[in-house]
């Protein structure tokens, strides 16, 4: 698709993707391997959501949240690998304009609404371990519900701030970015026009967005790590570490790969590390999310042993017959 010209500017129509320009002769070996990503993302996730719908044991504040997590993981993953996908197979990374923009778009509501998301599902941990007393008062429907609503308004509100302002960048004829999907730094650096608004913004959602919640996330677990310390009995610290570990770890992950995603020295970078990061950050982050609660949590894999019909190992123990 050519670009149209008009005036002493050329208004870009689609864009090329550089991001797997260096591993063309592989790309029927990414084509499988980005595949089953897509597939164990997708299963996975959908899996924990079956669960906690079937189970009535998983019918609590966590796993209210860690429902929307996973239906945040499956619409992440689902905006950038399907793409990938079919321009591995037709061998042209290329997308449309208008598709670009509804790519990057969806990108960040999805990734805005699951830094609000973790900071939300700190909080109710917070509760239940230093408020166990009103715990119940604290995340009732009526408390949870508006919580989940306002995480993806969170992300929506600041996306669409950011898809405003890009669409009203010219590009001049300049349409290859340096990655495997559309986002607003890639998009930024190819802008022929004044881009000084949009990196505000985008520093300012970096605050907002991605440390806000992030420092929400951390007070919430020095005043759990501080009420972990006080239980006098190894069993109720080691419970109390359970509830939280797996939240952690998705924390870590999540707050620190975009944290490299979007905030390393531009002087460091290459279009190599770009595309691995980005990989990391977008595609297998949903991915690992389901596996780590899966493998951590005990109630998750009670519930998927009763839902196959099998008895779980907690009930089957000698230890406990």
């Amino acid at each position: 698709m050519e670009p149209i010209t008009g005036g002493n500017q050329t208004q870009v129509m689609e864009f090329i993707f550089l991001g797997f320009s260096g591993a063309s002769k592989g790309h029927a070996f990414l084509f499988l391997v980005f595949l089953a990503i897509y597939f164990i993302t997708i299963i996975g996730n959908t899996t924990i959501v079956t669960l906690i719908q079937l189970d009535s044991r998983l019918h609590s504040p966590m796993y209210f949240f860690l429902s929307h997590l996973s239906c945040l993981d499956v619409c992440y993953s689902s905006v950038t690998v399907p793409k990938i996908l079919a321009n591995f197979v037709s061998q042209k990374p290329t997308i449309s304009y208008n598709q670009c923009m509804a790519q990057m778009f969806f990108l960040m509501t999805f990734a805005g609404s699951e830094c609000a998301l973790l900071a939300v599902m700190a909080y109710d941990r917070y509760a239940a371990i230093c408020q166990p007393l009103r715990y119940s008062h604290l995340m009732s429907s009526q408390v949870r519900v508006p919580l989940a609503i306002f995480s993806w308004l969170w992300g929506i509100l600041d996306s669409a701030i950011h898809t405003a302002l890009t669409t009203n960048l010219s590009f001049c004829g300049a349409n290859q970015i340096d990655h495997i999907f559309c986002d607003v730094p890639p998009l930024l650096k190819i802008a022929c026009s004044d881009t000084y608004v949009n990196e505000m913004a985008l520093h300012t959602a970096s605050v907002f967005v991605g440390l806000s919640p992030f420092l929400l996330v951390a007070i919430s677990y020095i005043y759990i790590l501080s009420a972990i310390l006080r239980i006098r009995s190894n069993m109720g610290r080691r419970k109390a570490f359970s509830t939280c570990a797996s939240h952690v770890v998705v924390v870590i992950i999540y707050f620190g790969m975009a944290n490299v995603n979007y905030n390393r020295p531009s002087a460091g970078y290459s279009l190599e590390l770009d595309t691995l990061i980005s990989t990391l950050y977008c595609i297998i982050t949903p991915m690992l999310n389901p596996l780590i609660y899966s493998f951590r949590n005990k109630e998750v894999k009670n519930a998927l042993w009763k839902t196959l019909g099998l008895k779980s190992r907690e009930f089957t123990s000698p230890r406990k017959q």
